[in-house]
């Protein structure tokens, strides 16, 4: 059994029965359900939402991606083994521990497979939520400019590198171009204000200007019952980046609720609490990989100036990276998804074929 074998790099050419075309973002694809099969899910598996709710199945792989590009090892090697696996293991986690909680509920109505949610669609706010405790990365690399106002929120002097922020600051910004929002540029993941947000908060596709509070709440409710858990296992959670979304369920109530990943290595940064007590940063998430990427290219700058996409996306694709390098990644995803669940991290011998048993046997959604 080769690495590459256990790798599920491919995601978006599965037999899953749908009338729309599969949609393929940097990790996952996601396959709208006909409206016969949402409906028959629905009532035969008694799910919380509107009877005529649109359903999909999400499938994610093991691609890596960083810098805006997805990222290949030598040897055929896709992507990074038991890191689809990791991800979703950890994001069940945190939702179940959500719901313990009494927050808000997720997007994720069932999970037929360690590599697959069954969704509901919901509404997007068109936001990326970032919440951070730590000055770090791009933050601390303005700040120490002398840049000292971020989303419009004034830092104070005399800040240092990778230690507490005075508080948990949320520093948002667009998910996708937004067009016509006066003072937003039309550039995706570009840096919002409060006011920005309450001035268009239509725009950004909340139903009430009441709900800026709510997702804020949400994010900082979310991000302190992972942190608390992530200290028990001696992990600092860092700064991370939730999405939020609208859902109608059962009863006809339209609720705001979590999308999309949570508290992942992909999504956010977790340092070693140990370690850092010692003085060091140990990265148990994606920025250990991002790193390396700018060690390994002899001009680091491609990968930061947003300019230079074009030679960017030809030093990702024209470029495999060492076999120990992905297994250092798999490891780091693996270890931190056993140390925050407690469990095992199951590698597949063959992915897709499982998938594609329990969506028959189980649900009835392979096309025959």
């Amino acid at each position: 059994m080769s690495l590459s074998d256990q790798v599920l790099a491919v995601n978006d050419d599965l037999p899953i029965r749908t009338d729309k075309p599969v949609h393929s973002g940097k990790v996952r694809s996601v396959y709208w359900l006909t409206e016969e099969d949402s409906q028959r899910l629905i009532k035969q598996k008694n799910y919380n939402v509107a009877p005529d709710a649109p359903l999909a199945i999400m499938v994610i792989s093991d691609r890596i991606s960083a810098f805006d590009c997805i990222w290949q090892g030598e040897g055929g090697l896709k992507g990074v083994p038991g890191k689809g696996a990791a991800l979703n293991a950890i994001s069940n986690h945190w939702f179940k521990l959500f719901k313990e909680n009494g927050l808000a509920e997720s997007h994720i109505l069932d999970i037929p497979h360690p590599f697959v949610w069954i969704v509901q669609k919901a509404k997007p706010v068109m936001i990326e939520a970032i919440c951070r405790k730590y000055i770090t990365g791009s933050m601390w690399r303005a700040y120490d400019k002398g840049e000292t106002e971020f989303c419009g929120i004034q830092l104070p002097e005399g800040l240092e590198k990778d230690k507490t922020l005075p508080e948990l600051l949320i520093t948002p910004s667009t998910k996708g171009i937004l067009k016509g929002i006066p003072n937003v540029p039309e550039a995706d993941d570009v840096n919002i204000s409060r006011k920005n947000i309450e001035d268009n908060f239509a725009a950004f596709n909340f139903s009430k200007s009441e709900d800026i509070a709510a997702y804020e709440r949400l994010l900082k409710e979310g991000f302190n019952v992972i942190s608390s858990a992530l200290d028990n296992v001696d992990q600092i959670f860092v700064d991370t980046k939730f999405e939020f979304g609208y859902v109608t369920d059962s009863h006809g109530v339209e609720k705001l609720i979590y999308m999309d990943e949570v508290g992942t290595p992909d999504s956010s940064r977790i340092w070693d609490k140990t370690e850092y007590q010692k003085g060091k940063i140990v990265e148990n998430s994606k920025e250990g990989f991002r790193q390396f990427l700018l060690n390994h290219f002899p001009d680091p700058d491609i990968l930061l100036n947003k300019e230079r996409m074009e030679e960017r996306f030809a030093l990702a694709q024209n470029n495999e990276l060492p076999v120990e390098a992905m297994k250092k990644v798999s490891e780091v995803y693996v270890g931190i998804a056993e140390k925050i669940t407690g469990n095992k991290v199951h590698l597949s011998n063959n992915p897709k074929q499982e998938i594609i048993d329990v969506l028959r046997d189980e649900y009835d959604l392979i096309a025959s």
